[in-house]
């Protein structure tokens, strides 16, 4: 633990010069890029194993929809780790292993990274340097590795047991372990020419001991401090603002769970702006609002590879929905991680995300209310499971509503749905009809589902729906993956549509309830608002 008179100095707030906290009121962002592309390098190194992959075709890719006119993207931010430390090569401070192609370019005078930052100014784009906390131990070539990092065998107490990682997640309790992450940090900070730093908080929970997460909550919190200390030293010394950023859970109560204390980040002026959650469609951005106040920029994220349960890939009007409501619930803007970085042809021939147009379309629509206006949308409830690769709250969605199974002695199943579009005059040119998707609804059983207190009716009755996303009764199997899911023929779930009248809709916050008779008959897997604009 941290000694009083440690915890007295970290309760001070910061002094952010003026320069500092003018950029942060000015900076305007659309839609942040998170671009996971070590991964794409490596997988782009494995399509040459003669050596002759050059980085110049590599370099025009990951840039491919950031390029087009219309694209909404203002900021990539850069996810280049790489390693379970994160450093550079070379580095002064910790030298991994590196990938024997990416030595030889560095050789050749080609520093893949610096030559993606340099990129991304020659565009006029933010960018950050994105450091995952904790990762997991990754080969030179990508893979697994077998043997934990040469660092942890070195600083054991620098280790956390948890369950789905054999060597181990970082601690932030060590002191030492802080020190050299500071440092780390600085070597990257210094070398290359960045806006900002965001600390990733989701690759991985835990990083302080499981079930003391909040109990412990100061050795994170000091950590902060130690990296805002440190930005604010090299901001003064290349005479421009480094801001900092974290990504971390999508609600108070995540954070609280995690070990997370952001109202503290926020009084002590630790942190400039907080991406919240990652695989989560239904962020708290007004909770989170509310407890940091409003010199913290908030962005929601949604990452469409370890999508939210039951829903990865999905259409072009799920994705409106979702980002729309993170704009009417109060985002600043708005981030995607995992996403494709170009179309499949092009992503394919590097290695990158292949994954259907919806995300090219998206990267023209999602990064402003205005764009989103008159557009369809589909508006779901988040589902459980997917992510079995955390040891605490982050990602794994497990206080998610659905699926649920209907409780007689609980009464009516309660939902909110939060909707962003208000219902326009009822002039026949717009419907919202809610579906709702069941499993072993039994036959004869009669549901008496409500929208704000209005009883509505089904037109639409199909009782062999099929939903390659759905496994019941299996369990949900884990997110990612290639995305291809195929149907089980032998599946029989039930689909109502039920049209909701123009009066029984609202802005915001709606309630949904769903009662079956007999109770206990059926599981509810989906509740979905399909907002449609004929014409659009």
């Amino acid at each position: 633990m941290l000694s009083a008179s440690g915890l007295h100095a970290a309760a001070q707030a910061v002094i952010l010069p003026e320069a500092h906290r003018a950029l942060v009121k000015a900076r305007h962002r659309r839609i942040v890029m998170q671009h996971d592309v070590y991964w794409v390098l490596l997988n782009y190194l494995k399509m040459h194993p003669d050596g002759g992959a050059k980085f110049e075709p590599f370099r025009d890719a990951v840039f491919a929809y950031t390029d087009e006119p219309g694209s909404q993207i203002d900021a990539i931010w850069w996810d280049i780790a790489g390693n379970a430390v994160g450093s550079v090569y070379p580095s002064q401070v910790f030298q991994p292993e590196v990938h024997p192609l990416v030595r030889r370019w560095h050789e050749d005078g080609v520093d893949w990274r610096q030559e993606l930052i340099n990129e991304t100014r020659k565009r006029r784009l933010e960018t950050f340097w994105n450091h995952r906390i904790s990762e997991v131990d990754i080969l030179p070539e990508g893979g697994h590795a077998k043997q934990p990092s040469p660092l942890k065998l070195e600083h054991p107490d620098w280790v956390l047991p948890v369950s789905w990682w054999p060597h181990g997640m970082w601690n932030l309790a060590a002191e030492g372990l802080r020190r050299h992450k500071v440092a780390v940090l600085r070597e990257i900070a210094t070398r290359f020419d960045l806006d900002g730093v965001q600390i990733d908080f989701a690759r991985h929970v835990p990083c302080l001991p499981v079930g003391r997460q909040w109990e412990m909550r100061e050795h994170v919190t000091e950590f902060m401090r130690m990296v805002r200390t440190m930005l604010l030293e090299v901001a003064r010394l290349r005479g421009r603002p480094l801001l900092l950023a974290a990504r971390v859970p999508q609600n108070v109560q995540g954070c609280h769970a995690d070990g997370f204390d952001v109202r503290s980040w926020a009084e002590q002026r630790l942190i400039d702006v907080l991406t919240l959650g990652s695989r989560t469609m239904d962020v708290d951005v007004e909770g989170v609002r509310a407890v940091v106040g409003a010199d913290v920029q908030l962005q929601p994220c949604f990452d469409d590879h370890h999508a939210t349960d039951g829903y990865r890939y999905a259409p072009i009007e799920v994705l409106r929905g979702v980002f729309a409501n993170h704009w009417q619930r109060g985002a600043d803007s708005v981030v995607t991680f995992n996403w494709a970085m170009a179309t499949p042809e092009v992503a394919k021939s590097v290695g990158g995300e292949v994954a259907p147009l919806t995300h090219q379309i998206a990267f023209h629509e999602i990064g402003a209310p205005a764009t989103l206006t008159g557009k369809s949308k589909v508006f779901a409830i988040e589902r459980r499971g997917g992510y079995p690769w955390a040891d605490g709250y982050f990602n794994r969605n497990d206080d998610a509503p659905l699926p649920l199974r209907l409780d007689e002695k609980a009464g009516a199943a309660k939902f909110t749905l939060h909707i962003s579009d208000a219902p326009p005059p009822d002039d026949g040119q717009t419907t919202l009809t809610l579906r709702c998707i069941f499993f072993q609804a039994a036959a004869g059983t009669a549901f008496e589902i409500c929208f704000n207190g209005t009883a509505l009716s089904a037109v639409t009755t199909d009782a062999a729906w099929k939903d390659p996303q759905i496994f019941s009764p299996a369990p949900q199997p884990a997110s990612g993956g290639k995305g291809i899911y195929k149907v089980n023929p032998e599946q029989q779930l039930l689909r109502l549509d039920l049209p909701v009248p123009h009066a029984a809709w609202k802005l915001g916050r709606n309630e949904v309830t769903i009662r079956a008779a007999p109770a206990g008959a059926a599981q509810i897997e989906k509740i979905e608002a399909h907002l449609h604009y004929r014409g659009e």
